[in-house]
């Protein structure tokens, strides 16, 4: 009898190794298909990749400064990957792709393990097929890594609870959920525990767990959790005393309470995001389940009393995804600023509701229905189409700067961007030395800005001598142009209509697009200062920018 059980424990174990297996190779089909989308994914690749050319993990830098705006465990897991892997965009996604694989496992395993097997196999085929869910394990951002972490402490957290209930073990699940909450913390701050936490201790009230709501006070669970996260924030106050101040304070509470940073929305925000980009799911069958099940529970509450109909309706599962859906939404719409990835946590429960709509319309069993195959093969059809649009609209200028096959840049050579940063472009060009970026450095009004300026600013402030020679005010421009060697200057296409220096012959007009331009400079053997001589219009060794 123990050999026949040790063999379905073992056949189990290899069925849900080969489910993720193919979740895996799902999420990365396409990861590589598209070049970076946005500043984000440029802003963070290039980050790792910094780490990875330098080979200093500690300190994540942009531009060869500080960066603090997040922690760094999606630049450890992509570094390490494009170590591995090459420099490409496939492996700079591989984080995502990770926490996307973590969070739709996670709801596998614990699905079937408190729920059953279909409806375990229905609510993550939903989840994978969402446009929404599918791109964002996609997107070199830290948005699906955090998630995927989230989504494991929470259900880690409640397996821990609900085997507890009932004599099984428990302490190697909420030993887990632990880990999974540090590596969240390490992935994007405080949200990795205060959500997650929120989220259990929330449906331990609901579902009267009063005494599973103490196991957040497990004390190995803190030493565990202390043990992964803390070394590295330890290490960055030490050696940054303003660390705490502008990570904590600035980029956590601030950044949630004020007003004045970027992408301002109202509260209602999320509803139609989530609405819109979990089409077909949505739409097409979410709806008409969720109306039978109102109408079932409205035939149920006839014949009971309304308290007990109310809470029969519901499982104890049920309960924690509710909460765990109302906790993200709720969460981020408080904010002003609101983008779109930060309630892809609160996709894994909503797929658990499509999959128990289903159920409760016309899913006896999973190939049973006509419909839903075809709605399955539509939502995958659109995920693939969504990677596809995101590579022709979003590409941003920067992506799309090709130098010619003859133009090479050395590794004496600067490189400088005027009034921009370009974040793609460090990657794309695979630059061994840090950009000089000329502005107005000096700008009162700087710090009020959410923008590359404001974000290459307080970088600086880390390091003010590193960021004396990167940070360059448009004053200093000749001097750092006129030094020996070749110059790659960087800017808007419109920069020669604007910038009377560049009639300089000296300047070649090498490359550029509507947006953006690349020039070559030769500098003056000597260095000297006042190199500049006004005469005829830039050459090019293409085409004049139009």
């Amino acid at each position: 009898m123990r050999s026949i059980q040790n063999s379905l424990r073992q056949s189990s174990w290899h069925r849900t190794l080969l489910s993720i297996a193919i979740i895996f190779l799902w999420l990365a089909a396409t990861a590589g298909l598209r070049r970076f989308t946005a500043p984000d994914e440029g802003r963070y690749a290039g980050v790792a990749l910094e780490m990875l050319r330098t080979g200093h993990w500690l300190v994540p830098r942009l531009d060869g400064l500080p960066f603090f705006h997040k922690p760094p465990l999606f630049y450890w897991i992509s570094a390490a990957s494009m170590s591995v892997f090459g420099v490409s965009e496939w492996p700079a996604r591989l984080p995502s792709v990770l926490g996307a694989t973590l969070a739709a496992s996670a709801l596998l395993i614990f699905a079937r393990r408190w729920a059953d097997g279909v409806s375990a196999s229905v609510a993550t085929v939903v989840l994978l097929t969402m446009p929404f869910f599918y791109v964002g394990a996609q997107f070199a951002n830290l948005d699906m890594l955090v998630a995927g972490c989230i989504a494991a402490t929470v259900l880690a957290a409640a397996h821990a609870a609900l085997a507890k209930e009932r004599g099984g073990a428990w302490r190697g699940a909420l030993a887990l959920a632990f880990a999974m909450a540090a590596l969240g913390v390490l992935a994007k701050g405080l949200i990795g525990f205060v959500l997650p936490g929120a989220i259990f201790v929330t449906w331990c009230i609901v579902t009267r767990r009063f005494r599973a709501a103490g196991m957040l006070a497990w004390w190995p669970g803190w030493c565990i959790f202390l043990l992964i996260a803390a070394p590295w924030f330890v290490a960055m106050q030490v050696r940054y005393p303003g660390f705490y101040d502008y990570f904590v304070v600035t980029q956590h509470f601030r950044r949630f309470a004020a007003a004045g940073f970027n992408n301002a929305h109202p509260f209602w925000f999320y509803g139609p995001v989530i609405v819109g980009l979990t089409l077909p799911w949505f739409a097409w069958i979410g709806w008409r389940g969720w109306q039978a099940l109102a109408q079932r529970r409205g035939v149920q509450g006839a014949s009971s009393s309304g308290a007990s109909a109310g809470s029969s309706a519901f499982s104890d599962i049920d309960w924690l995804m509710l909460v765990w859906f109302v906790v993200i939404v709720v969460f981020f719409s408080l904010p002003k600023s609101k983008l779109i990835g930060y309630v892809l946590p609160a996709l894994p429960p909503l797929a658990w509701f499509i999959a128990k709509a289903l159920r409760a319309t016309t899913l006896t069993r999973w190939t049973s229905s006509p419909r839903l195959r075809w709605t399955t093969g539509v939502a995958a059809l659109l995920c693939v189409a969504s990677v596809i649009a995101a590579d022709r609209l979003g590409t941003p200028p920067g992506a799309r700067l090709y130098l010619p096959a003859h133009e090479q840049i050395g590794a004496d050579d600067q490189v400088v961007m005027l009034d921009a940063y370009y974040y793609e472009i460090p990657f794309y060009w695979r630059l061994r030395q840090t950009v000089a970026v000329v502005s107005d450095w000096q700008d009162p009004s700087l710090p009020l800005h959410d923008n590359w300026r404001n974000e290459l600013s307080d970088a600086g402030s880390f390091e003010p001598a590193k960021a004396a020679a990167t940070l360059v005010n448009r004053v200093d421009l000749p001097r750092l142009l006129c030094m020996p060697g070749r110059t790659w200057l960087v800017g808007s296409s419109a920069s020669v209509l604007t910038s009377p220096w560049l009639v300089d012959p000296r300047f070649v007009l090498v490359t550029h697009n509507q947006e953006a331009a690349v020039w070559r400079f030769e500098g003056s053997p000597r260095g000297d200062a006042g190199c500049f001589a006004v005469g005829a219009p830039a050459r090019s060794s293409t085409r004049d920018v139009s």
